[in-house]
């Protein structure tokens, strides 16, 4: 037996402890352990572009977050404020409840992706949530500020949570139409996604009734009149 291509195990280890860029560690650690195996220097350089491109979706995580990083850097959030604030009768309330059907009407579709923390919550629905809740009742305590931030971030996972077990080639689905078959139960995953679309309504109901009863109670904790009304 060769133990010879564990010596990258070996440049693994030195190259972190050296405090040298993981990427070339980790390159140079393949093209040794592959040399070292028999392999030519094609057949390792050959190996290597299989892998990322095999899993090339994980890269765009690192390609999106330093995009929306540099948009929040040249002042995405302001420009989020700006907009809901310009807007006549925008509530945080209404907003939030917006963003949750939207969300699980997309997710329902099987586009669960298309919103989330990094790219909608964070530099988009949190601050124009924030936004309109100050423009309707004044300005916020911390303690409220960040229960408005905290309900922005519950509001995507409350809208993808119960939206995407509607779409039939989610994961979920197959996982539990995999259970139920083993159990003599032969269904199909759109009958299993019918059933999840109850569920979603009452969700939706719920949380929508949870996003108004915050918005309501910064209205008493302002004493603001909002909509002709106090909220």
């Amino acid at each position: 037996m060769n133990y010879w291509p564990l010596l990258g195990i070996g440049l693994v280890v030195i190259g972190f402890a050296l405090r040298f860029n993981p990427l070339m560690v980790v390159v140079g650690a393949a093209l040794a352990t592959g040399l070292l195996a028999g392999l030519d220097l094609v057949a390792v350089v050959e190996a290597l572009g299989k892998a990322f491109n095999d899993n090339r979706y994980i890269s765009v995580t690192w390609i999106i977050l330093p995009v929306i990083g540099l948009l929040e850097r040249h002042g995405l959030q302001q420009r989020a404020r700006a907009v809901i604030e310009s807007v006549r009768g925008a509530t945080m309330g209404k907003l939030l409840v917006i963003y949750l059907g939207f969300r699980q009407i997309t997710a329902a579709l099987g586009m669960k992706d298309i919103g989330g923390h990094p790219q909608a919550v964070r530099p988009l629905v949190a601050p124009m949530a924030e936004a309109a809740a100050e423009k309707s009742h004044g300005k916020l305590a911390d303690g409220d500020r960040e229960q408005v931030l905290a309900m922005a971030a519950a509001t995507d996972n409350v809208g993808l949570f119960f939206g995407e077990d509607i779409f039939f080639a989610i994961a979920s689905i197959l996982l539990i139409q995999g259970v139920f078959e083993s159990y003599g139960y032969p269904l199909t995953p759109l009958e299993l996604s019918v059933w999840a679309i109850p569920t979603a309504i009452c969700a939706f109901i719920i949380h929508g009734w949870r996003i108004n009863a915050l918005d309501r109670r910064l209205g008493r904790a302002s004493g603001r009149v909002v909509g002709g009304a106090l909220s």
